[in-house]
């Protein structure tokens, strides 16, 4: 019996648990999940340095005259200064010298020969970024379970670390099943379609921070299915498989799964598109059959596949929907939550909104095209009115 959204994406993050850990170099950590919190090695910025090209003196009036004896650059620090009527030419990111405490833009100096005359006054820390003022040493920057992006590289490489503890990332084996498969480009005979699952499974599961260790495309047959199982099952965390998860004579996923010993936690899920979805684990390894429809799979995948990864990743509990407010009615369906395209519109100070794009059909992909989100409306017999908050999960993988 089919189960609701909200009960399966709790069943697979039930079974998914973060992944063993490993050291990785910080060079090759974007995308990969922190298993630990991260604190700062080092102050930042680590030392006193100048925000502006131009000349570190000490504080003083307007109108002084200084004797220029020596320049500070980044990476190669300045002389000590003797005392107030002296000056060193300083560029940006280079050391503050001892004995000065303040830097002149070049815009507000004029220098003759050995000789600057300043010409507003320098009070202390003007221009000066004083070490830590970004980050001190010892703080927390960065909770376990935050996936790695540019901005958390720069702030872990700025405060002294060379490599992080990260869950491993998770090996994903995706089999498309089907008698009218072919492979992208080739030709077609009739009746025959090209796989776009396979591919498409692929890339989704790569862009949530999965290794694709294997893919592979089997006929409508048992045995061949049941020998594409076994090898994923022994290279993968996680299993993937398109097609043939319904009870049809040439749906062979669940028998195949059965015979394997595979147990099972729910069979359907009451989501359109997207229901004849088959959960469960063989050995403890997650399996997720997903629809051969390619708009089905593509829903199912955001829906429950990318949790799986998320949370075997390292993102657990994984992350779970937004709310957004509907900016236009919408018709809910009796008895399974329906799940409809939407754009959402920059957010300004308000809240998140949803501009529905209408239904999706489990095999048009096209309704897929420059949608931001899908928007889940629960199960009603009423339109839904405009600004009713319901929950979005973006396309696009989360940060």
């Amino acid at each position: 019996m089919a189960i609701p959204l909200r009960a399966a994406r709790h069943l697979v993050a039930t079974v998914c648990r973060p992944l063993p850990t490993e050291l990785v170099p910080i060079a090759d950590a974007v995308g990969r999940v922190l298993a630990a919190p991260l604190r700062a090695r080092t102050d930042l910025p680590p030392f006193a340095n100048s925000a502006m090209d131009g000349y570190a003196v000490a504080a003083g009036p307007a109108g002084r005259t200084l004797r220029v004896i020596g320049q500070s650059l980044a990476g190669m620090p300045g002389p000590t200064s003797p005392g107030g009527g002296f000056a060193i030419r300083i560029s940006t990111g280079a050391p503050l010298p001892p004995g000065t405490d303040a830097v002149v833009p070049d815009e507000q100096a004029t220098a003759d020969g050995g000789r600057v005359e300043l010409h507003i006054d320098a009070a202390r820390g003007l221009n000066v970024r004083v070490a830590g003022e970004d980050i001190r040493a010892g703080s927390r920057l960065l909770d376990a379970g935050i996936r790695l992006g540019p901005a958390e590289l720069a702030v872990a490489i700025g405060t002294g670390h060379g490599d992080v503890i990260c869950h491993r990332r998770p090996r994903v084996a995706v089999i498309g099943t089907g008698n009218e498969l072919r492979p992208p480009g080739d030709r077609l005979d009739d009746g025959q379609i090209h796989d776009s699952n396979t591919t498409t499974l692929a890339a989704l599961a790569t862009l949530a921070g999965a290794l694709v260790v294997s893919r592979d495309r089997v006929a409508d047959d048992h045995a061949a299915t049941l020998r594409a199982i076994t090898a994923a099952v022994d290279a993968a965390d996680l299993v993937l498989l398109s097609g043939g998860a319904s009870v049809g004579p040439q749906d062979h996923v669940r028998a195949a799964l059965l015979e394997l010993g595979a147990r099972q936690e729910f069979s359907g899920v009451q989501v359109r598109p997207g229901r004849p979805a088959w959960f469960g684990t063989r050995d403890g390894l997650p399996v997720l059959a997903l629809p051969g429809n390619p708009v089905a799979a593509i829903v199912i995948f955001i829906m429950l596949g990318r949790p799986a990864v998320d949370a075997l990743a390292g993102r657990w509990p994984p992350p779970g929907p937004e709310r957004a407010r509907l900016t236009e009615a919408v018709r809910p369906a009796p008895g399974r939550t329906n799940i409809i395209g939407a754009t959402l519109p920059p957010a300004t100070d308000g809240p998140l909104t949803a501009i529905p794009t209408g239904p999706l059909s489990a095999h048009a992909t096209s309704r897929l095209l420059g949608l931001d989100a899908l928007a889940l409306i629960p199960p009603g017999a009423t339109p839904l009115p405009p600004g009713t908050p319901v929950e979005v999960v973006r396309i696009s993988s989360q940060p």
